[in-house]
């Protein structure tokens, strides 16, 4: 099977680390400076002292600006920075943090994530109609592409998932061929599985997303011919089943034939030997217990 290379366009920005201070401290002036120019400010107007009020004011102003650019990051969460709409940077370091305050944060969770798609119904290979499902276990690794790569990378990594999926079931029948040479959906699921996840991860890396793995939920053949489809695998392992009690019933019956001939128990003509082996096969091949008939005379009658 010839797989088909997934292109997508080389991402135009990658993610790198923002400018960023411990908040603590910064948290600290900024509450000393709201506090003096508050006081500053009752103080001026109490004494009506006009430079004191535009000071105490300015010095508020500035503490305002100051507490602005304060930002939390959780665990398991970035912020991606921008100034004035270019990238700056994205910030990582958990706990309090304070960036530039007239930037904007958004926040990117970069948690371990569970995608399970609908089942879908397509046809396989062979062109039967089957049903199938999958799940995606992925990741954003790179929150800057996750961003400004696509609208909304969440939904971009469920389209282009349930994308794979239908084109990984395009590809493979659902059964093994009877030559061997063709994998299945059903019988080579650790190879299946690889492809899969090779195809989702080259899908979504654009994104910024690291595919961790990839599982089929889901696979059975569509309503409309599962029952026949039931009925010609019973066949086969029906005569699966008869091919290795035929081979084991000629073992037998050859064993036999072999101790007999070397213990010297009787010696029987070919017209014997045809009538015992008959016999055997019967008893051997049957699906139903032998009901042994007793000869009460000679070998011959």
């Amino acid at each position: 099977m010839v797989d088909v290379a997934v292109e997508m366009p080389a991402p135009k920005v990658t993610e790198r680390a923002g400018r960023d201070l411990n908040g603590w401290p910064m948290a600290l002036l900024a509450f000393v400076l709201l506090v003096a120019g508050v006081a500053g400010f009752i103080i001026g107007a109490t004494h009506d002292r006009g430079a004191e009020v535009v000071l105490a004011i300015a010095v508020f102003v500035v503490g305002l600006i100051v507490a602005a650019g304060l930002t939390p990051v959780s665990p398991g969460r970035a912020r991606v920075v921008q100034i004035l709409g270019r990238y700056s940077g994205t910030v990582r370091t958990n706990g309090l943090r304070w960036v530039n305050p007239i930037s904007s944060r958004r926040e990117v969770s970069t948690r371990i994530r569970n995608h399970e798609t609908a089942v879908a119904k397509v046809n396989d290979a062979d062109g039967n109609p089957i049903e199938i499902a999958a799940v995606v276990v992925w990741q954003v690794e790179d929150t800057a592409q996750a961003m400004f790569e696509v609208d909304d990378f969440v939904e971009f990594v469920a389209i282009q998932t349930e994308t794979a999926v239908r084109h990984i079931a395009n590809s493979y029948p659902y059964d093994v061929h009877p030559d061997g040479e063709v994998l299945s959906l059903r019988d080579s699921t650790d190879e299946i599985t690889e492809k899969l996840s090779a195809e989702i991860g080259a899908r979504v890396h654009a994104a910024g997303v690291h595919v961790i793995e990839s599982r089929i939920t889901h696979l059975a053949y569509a309503p409309e011919i599962a029952q026949a489809m039931l009925r010609r695998q019973q066949a086969g392992a029906v005569v699966a089943a008869r091919q290795r009690i035929v081979e084991g019933a000629v073992g037998m019956v050859e064993l036999a034939l072999d101790r007999l001939s070397e213990h010297e128990v009787v010696e029987l003509d070919e017209e014997r030997k045809a009538t015992m082996v008959s016999n055997l096969l019967v008893v051997l091949c049957g699906d139903r217990d032998a009901q042994p008939v007793v000869n009460a005379g000679s070998l011959y009658q």
